[in-house]
């Protein structure tokens, strides 16, 4: 009876000190978050207005699930957060945080820009993960041996999304592109998915900039969709000028995916299977919202630096950037199979989710798309497709 006291008593004195032991003589990884502020297109709900937070919460997040495990290696992880004004220029950005002795940096920018950051001469010796930008360019033609993708491209999410509807034989789509560029790249993967999967785009329409979603949908989408025989609408709208207002208007009754509709994206608020309900938790309680992929993406990038320090027990960039682009690197994603970075490209194996506005529809790779290697590898761009040739 004396001895379960004295073995509370000393477990509670080891928790107690605990906390100071670990806060001795710890070795720092730093880690640097560049993001760039942009001027959002009106959008055409205020229903989910995009957080201020977006992006950097998934660091901090990640900054704290890596202090969770870290602490016990005598390990901790620190991050320095820059955000460049609109008119501001991210290459004077990246060459600061460069002179100031930051190697591992995550870059939240959209479009080529971390491609042209990749090619400083300052950049040469830096690890730097793209977690904000999906164009397919960064992974063929502007790949750069230092950096490495979180965020899946366009062929990943496209690919995605044929794969599902080739499973549902939903093989004749109708495609609606945007009028931005991003939109027209975002086609550009579609119409690549659905020739590696057997369907065929059999109508192709722009939307045109002088119709108003919000007033004359009901009226202009029925003629709008009219046309030749098809099993699924794709639409093509990143932002979102009108895409939300496609669904249920269309002359005949058929499903809506691609950007609007059935969402392939690399993460979703539905998303709770294989351990990711505990992390949209935490993410909750600590920002009071939901996780949204450019967030997931940042995370991504910061728990894969510190992945690498609690594998190689060590905090020197170095030693983190050589494993991490390595054979042996995996990352825990909470998508039920490890994830690695392409030793050809870069990207971020993973699976991509198909997702409408409340519910987890599917998952990619779907079943049957064998790969001699992994399946993740019938997302995107495979070796043999590649355009990089820098590595």
């Amino acid at each position: 009876m004396r001895f379960i006291p004295l073995v509370s008593s000393l477990l509670a004195g080891w928790l107690l000190a605990t906390p100071a032991a670990f806060s001795q003589d710890l070795a720092t990884v730093r880690i640097a978050y560049l993001t760039q502020a942009t001027e959002r297109p009106p959008a055409l709900s205020n229903l989910d207005s995009p957080p201020d937070d977006e992006g950097i919460a998934g660091a901090r997040q990640a900054i704290s699930d890596n202090d969770t495990t870290g602490r016990f290696l005598h390990q901790k992880f620190e991050l320095e957060t820059v955000t460049v004004p609109e008119d501001g220029d991210p290459t004077q950005a990246l060459r600061e945080l460069a002179a100031k002795g930051q190697r591992i940096v995550v870059l939240d920018l959209p479009g080529e820009a971390p491609g042209t950051l990749a090619r400083l001469p300052e950049a040469a010796n830096l690890l730097l993960f793209d977690a904000g930008s999906t164009d397919d360019s960064l992974r063929n033609a502007l790949c750069a041996p230092n950096l490495l993708h979180t965020m899946p491209n366009r062929a990943m999410l496209a690919d995605a999304l044929a794969q599902y509807l080739a499973v549902k034989r939903w093989t004749k789509w109708f495609l609606v592109v945007g009028t931005r560029p991003e939109d027209k790249l975002y086609a550009a993967a579609i119409k690549r998915a659905a020739k590696r999967f057997g369907a065929e785009v059999v109508e192709e329409k722009a939307w045109s900039e002088d119709h108003d979603a919000r007033r004359t949908a009901q009226a202009e989408l029925p003629v709008f969709t009219q046309g030749k025989r098809y099993d699924v609408l794709v639409v093509a709208d990143e932002v979102g000028d009108f895409g939300d207002y496609v669904m249920y208007r269309t002359w005949d009754p058929r499903p809506v995916a691609g950007t609007q509709g059935l969402v392939p994206t690399n993460w979703h608020r539905t998303h709770e299977s294989w351990g990711a309900a505990q992390l949209q938790s935490r993410f909750r309680s600590a920002f009071g919202r939901n996780m949204l992929p450019r967030d997931q993406a940042v995370w991504a990038a910061v728990r894969a630096v510190g992945e690498a320090a609690t594998r190689t027990r060590s905090t020197d960039p170095a030693a983190l950037m050589a494993y991490i682009k390595g054979p042996d690197f995996t990352l825990a994603g909470f998508k039920g199979v490890p994830l690695s970075f392409r030793p050809w490209d870069g990207q971020l194996r993973q699976p991509i989710l198909l997702a409408a506005d409340r519910s987890l529809v599917s998952v990619s790779p779907q079943e049957g798309f064998l790969h001699p290697k992994t399946e993740l590898d019938t997302l995107g761009y495979d070796q043999p497709e590649t355009g990089c040739r820098p590595r």
